[in-house]
């Protein structure tokens, strides 16, 4: 009986051993493929963020090209604007000097109208009307109207969008 208790017990030890075995080798077995699954999932994670920061680093080139754009259309607006203005200039020296030869021809007007109804205070229609010429010449060659009399109207084709 001695040797079936030993053999009995050696058998469970065997037994046991085994199941230790085995029980290590299936811990490492799901050690490992827990390991594998980390790696692949820290890979996935690598990816996505390098696909992110592919993306952000597009974005970025675009939006850079687009200030750049802006920017030129902000200067050629700019730039149409300050030659508006200096034509706006321009046409505004031109309107006061027309306003003012306009005034000095409604001055003639009015004393060759007046002259007529008073008789010509003397004088012949003539010779008011010779008088009111050369006042009129005189204020048309004043210094202070000759500025504008010969400037050039500025305008060029660029100006205009098409």
């Amino acid at each position: 009986m001695d040797s079936a208790s030993g053999n009995s017990s050696g058998s469970t030890r065997l037994q046991n051993s085994g199941s230790e075995e085995d029980l290590q080798v299936l811990m490492d077995q799901r050690k490992r493929k827990r390991m594998q699954s980390n790696r692949e999932s820290a890979r996935r994670s690598r990816m996505r963020k390098q696909q992110h920061l592919d993306e952000l680093m597009a974005q970025v080139t675009q939006l850079r090209k687009d200030n750049a754009q802006i920017l030129s259309n902000i200067n050629i607006t700019s730039q149409l604007y300050m030659n508006i203005e200096a034509g706006n200039s321009v046409l505004r020296a031109q309107m006061a000097e027309l306003t003012q030869r306009l005034q000095s021809l409604e001055e003639i007007a009015n004393c060759i109208n007046t002259g007529r109804s008073n008789g010509g205070f003397g004088e012949t229609e003539e010779e008011a009307f010779q008088i009111q010429t050369n006042v009129a010449a005189d204020s048309f060659m004043n210094s202070m109207n000759f500025l504008y009399v010969n400037q050039p109207i500025m305008a060029a084709a660029d100006i205009f969008p098409y």
